[in-house]
């Protein structure tokens, strides 16, 4: 399938690895021009290197319009969104493809939360996403072209055991994100979360280690157990998770919004 997205400028977030990464190595298969984004110079600088080896001029792939640019900046503050917009804009070109996505805060039960752990859902979880899209959605919505996608996760639908914080942060969100789909529909933005279930990234291995040593277990143990829930008995892989994302930011699936897709292998028994 074309998915018509070649030559079109993503800004994705928190990309210097996990899931961000899988979708911007996605997107950039497709030939968009991807601004890899995150906190870790160096990281992001060889992840351009890897993208432009791949699908760059020369690499014998027909991605008209390729490029990618690493921006170093803290997306948790005013100060970094407005430089990786800025940026993003003067190297690639007006920003068409929105990918929102950001550390994931520590475990913990609902029962524990303090006033500044129920803060925190918001400022990490909320408030970033917002500005983000406060600032980049103006354009969109004046080109008649958008696609915003949050990484979220399967708590959205089914709120995860020691994951409180997760939970009412990522929830609050779906929320907004899901009043704003409906407003900005007219003017050809999608706006959609995709969540992930087990998916294989060092935060998963994270979790698990922290289940483990909560539960005085192996690592090893904790996963197997958790293999044993989702009925395709493995965790899914980055580039599935990816390829997911490119087509929920694909011009085919310009009549897919308001939507939270489930990426976890049927992990979640709801319909």
């Amino acid at each position: 399938m074309d998915l018509g997205i070649a030559g079109k400028t993503a800004l994705v977030a928190a990309s210097t690895g996990g899931l961000g990464l899988a979708v911007a190595r996605a997107l950039a298969a497709e030939g968009v021009r991807v601004a890899i984004v995150g906190r870790r110079r160096d990281r992001a600088k060889e992840i351009v290197a890897e993208l432009q080896a791949a699908y760059g001029i020369g690499s014998g792939i027909n991605t008209a319009g390729f490029d990618a640019v690493a921006i170093e900046a803290d997306l948790t503050t005013p100060e970094g969104i407005e430089s990786a917009v800025e940026q993003t804009g003067a190297d690639l070109g007006p920003i068409d493809i929105l990918v929102l996505n950001g550390p994931g805060p520590r475990p913990g039960a609902a029962a524990t939360l303090s006033a500044e752990d129920m803060a925190a859902a918001f400022d990490l979880l909320v408030k970033p996403h917002h500005a983000l899209v406060s600032r980049v959605l103006p354009g969109m919505r004046e080109r008649r072209w958008g696609r915003i996608l949050a990484i979220g996760s399967s708590g959205v639908t089914a709120p995860l055991p020691n994951l409180a914080i997760s939970n009412t942060g990522r929830a609050a969100l779906a929320g907004y994100l899901k009043t704003l789909a409906a407003e900005v529909a007219l003017d050809e933005v999608t706006v959609n979360l995709l969540l992930p279930g087990r998916i294989a990234t060092d935060r998963v291995t994270q979790l698990d280690q922290a289940a483990a040593k909560r539960r005085a277990a192996t690592l090893e143990e904790i996963q197997l157990e958790s293999r044993k829930t989702i009925p395709a008995r493995r965790y899914g892989e980055p580039a599935e998770f990816g390829a997911a994302a490119a087509f929920l930011c694909s011009a085919p699936a310009s009549y897919i919004t308001g939507v939270a897709l489930r990426c976890d292998g049927g992990l979640i028994r709801s319909l």
